[in-house]
């Protein structure tokens, strides 16, 4: 049997039970108690306290536990959880639109004088089950029952219909693209942002894309500003396809949706 030197106090949880182990091993075969307390360098009282344990329980009454208080006891923030879920953090009165670690524990501090660190705030948040995620975006005059009637009814039936037909549903939107525009991340040296070249000279262009339940795209682009007479040629313009084969479609039904209002008006173009 190894001497363990030292006081047990100072052992880590896994060296404390194997220490009890042995004690009550050394018990069961037949050592003194004097001797297992003199050999393992303890008190006797606490020999006497694990083989109680053992004698109630067997080997599940010395195995470690964990230690401190459970997450969450005496640590209990609803209400502050509630306002980051439901809530920015300009409408309760905090200067940003997005959830960052410190505003949280700006907020803790407001509602419960308590100061946080922002790894503090990290934990709680942890706790909660909450990600640092990238927010959707929704347009305040989103009508909720308008979306659900066009899922429910107006999808169903231009499906069905361009089933019918043998035509093909497209989702179009516009965009404008800028001559300085950079988009994503790139990898670079740490403590050196990457330099991208780029021409001083600034210009745009529009573009109008549509693309199909059929895995199909079709974009025209243009210069001018968008309006209705640009969007009525879109149809009947020379389309560009990202894959595939072009079709031949013998007309082109053109559902107009806002973002916020998906309509049901249908207008029809001859091929």
């Amino acid at each position: 049997m190894i001497n363990l030197v030292g006081d047990a106090r100072h052992l880590s949880p896994s060296a404390q039970e194997a220490l009890r182990l042995r004690a009550v091993a050394a018990l069961a075969a037949g050592r003194d108690r004097e001797d297992v307390a003199e050999l393992l360098r303890v008190l006797l009282e606490a020999v006497d306290v694990w083989w109680a344990k053992w004698l109630a329980g067997c080997r599940e009454a010395l195995v470690m536990r964990p230690r401190g208080k459970p997450d969450g006891v005496h640590q209990v923030l609803d209400e502050a959880e509630r306002a980051v879920l439901d809530h920015r953090p300009c409408v309760v009165g905090l200067s940003s639109h997005l959830w960052r670690r410190r505003l949280v524990g700006e907020l803790i501090a407001k509602l419960y004088r308590v100061r946080l660190a922002e790894p503090g705030a990290g934990k709680y948040l942890k706790r909660w089950r909450l990600s640092f995620q990238r927010p959707n975006k929704r347009a305040v005059e989103q009508d909720p029952q308008a979306v659900q009637r066009w899922h429910e009814e107006t999808w169903p039936k231009a499906r069905t219909r361009a089933k019918k037909d043998g035509g093909e549903i497209l989702f179009a939107d516009q965009v404008t693209v800028r001559s300085d525009q950079i988009a994503g991340l790139t990898w670079g040296e740490e403590d050196r942002t990457p330099v991208l070249r780029r021409n001083g000279n600034r210009f745009s262009a529009n573009a109008m894309s549509a693309i199909s339940t059929k895995d199909r795209m079709h974009f025209m682009v243009f210069t001018e500003s968008f309006t209705a007479e640009v969007m009525c040629r879109f149809p009947t313009a020379p389309r560009r396809f990202a894959t595939g084969t072009p079709p031949t479609p013998t007309r082109l039904s053109c559902t107009f949706c806002r973002r916020t209002r998906p309509s049901s008006t249908l207008m029809n173009w001859s091929m």
